[in-house]
């Protein structure tokens, strides 16, 4: 009987090849064939106008989170479908903007090799994650580089150089002074603002989906407490972005901490130590090619003896003082780009991150009221496990790894 049927019909076997290709097709592909990447909303650049940021003539607040693992996580097919969970939850959460890594150098499911070697399959995942985003109309910050060890950071800039023989010094510092290592990063930078994506067409320095850019994430240049060395680094590299894509805001990702030069280094700074870090949040935040500063809140990190409300009251003086330098002195806009409280600290429970977050959040509406410059968050969750109810915006977070802006 099957002989017959498979002889009377000359369709069958043309057919079920076709067939068995549309299967192998969607259980390869599907998570990208089930969205048509032609059809997604519109979006406009986010603009500064002085202290507010602006889409299509009108205020724009910010709402979101820190998820840095997003462009690792495309990568595989296992742990892709997180991405567009995570980005719709989000998106009916009301949230506007995540913060996420568009770097990981010399490391596991490494974007950048070597100096100037990319990974084709990492960056298409980095193109899935802009896809993704586009499709319920969030927009992304992406951050540069790291200044700490993991994914690469300054580190692995610093070994490229010395491995290749043209390095200065095997200081980390180096990455910000060695003629080398900047030309290293500024190739990096100029191959993503040209990336033509290839789920979109779109370039990235031409897609609004892309909130903006941030120069390097917590950065300090120990070696040099002056800030010399690290402010020059500044405005070389942000004006180089700038001769690129003049078309995204652009930041630093400073933790917030004020220099040696600054009067508020003794009245703000957490302590003694934080003004010897070679950093400065007026002086690096100053120059016009930075469209708005960055801050970051970690009470717990920065003080290990103070009681809770010691902490809470430092963070409410901490958030109203770069408030009013953003109103004041830069006339920029201010984003508190990551903030939290550790789960891991001795004798831990939750209402004290309850009143952590509450003390943020009362901050940063007290500042929205008045259509301040503090009225942007971005915060977060350090177990990416989480990622399924987004704990971050309940006040539930753990850590520091997944955080807000606003």
């Amino acid at each position: 009987m099957v002989k017959s049927l498979m002889g009377g019909n000359s369709l069958v076997y043309p057919i079920l090849g076709f067939a068995s290709c549309i299967v192998f097709l969607y259980l390869s592909f599907g998570d990208f064939l089930s969205v048509n990447y032609k059809s997604d909303p519109k979006l406009s650049f986010v603009e500064r106008n002085g202290s507010n940021f602006m889409v299509d003539g009108k205020v724009f607040y910010i709402n979101g989170w820190n998820s840095y693992w997003f462009m690792d996580h495309a990568v595989h097919d296992y742990s892709r479908p997180r991405i567009r969970e995570m980005l719709q939850a989000a998106a009916k959460m009301g949230l506007s903007v995540c913060r996420t890594w568009a770097f990981n150098d010399g490391d596991y499911n490494a974007l950048q090799i070597s100096p100037g070697q990319f990974d084709e399959r990492v960056f298409k995942a980095l193109d899935y994650v802009i896809a993704e985003a586009r499709q319920v109309g969030i927009r992304l910050l992406f951050s540069l580089v790291n200044n700490l060890q993991a994914y690469g950071g300054k580190t692995q800039y610093v070994k490229w150089a010395w491995d290749e023989g043209v390095g200065l010094s095997a200081s980390n510092d180096s990455f910000f002074f060695d003629p080398s290592i900047r030309l290293y990063f500024k190739n990096y930078v100029k191959t993503i603002l040209l990336r033509k994506n290839t789920i979109t067409g779109v370039v990235y320095r031409d897609d609004p989906t892309i909130f903006g850019w941030e120069l390097i994430n917590e950065p300090r240049c120990i070696t040099d407490t002056s800030g010399d060395t690290l402010q020059d680094w500044i405005e070389e590299m942000s004006s180089f972005i700038k001769s690129i894509d003049r078309k995204h805001m652009l930041t630093i990702g400073l933790e917030g901490f004020y220099g040696p030069k600054s009067p508020k280094k003794t009245t703000v700074n957490p302590e003694f130590w934080a003004a010897d870090l070679g950093a400065d949040f007026i002086r690096n935040s100053a120059p016009s090619t930075i469209d708005f500063a960055s801050v970051h809140i970690y009470p717990d990190h920065w003080f290990k003896k103070k009681s809770l409300e010691g902490k809470l009251k430092f963070v409410g003086k901490w958030m109203r003082s770069h408030i009013e330098d953003g109103e004041q002195v830069l006339k920029k806009p201010v984003m508190f780009t990551e903030f939290g409280l550790s789960d891991q600290n001795k004798g831990f429970e939750a209402a004290q991150r309850d009143e952590f977050y509450k003390t943020v959040f009362d901050v940063i509406y007290e500042s929205a009221k008045k259509k301040g410059q503090g009225a942007d968050r971005l915060h977060g969750s350090s177990l990416w496990r989480e990622w399924r109810i987004i704990t971050m915006i309940s006040g539930l977070c753990h850590g520091r790894e997944l955080q807000h802006i606003r």
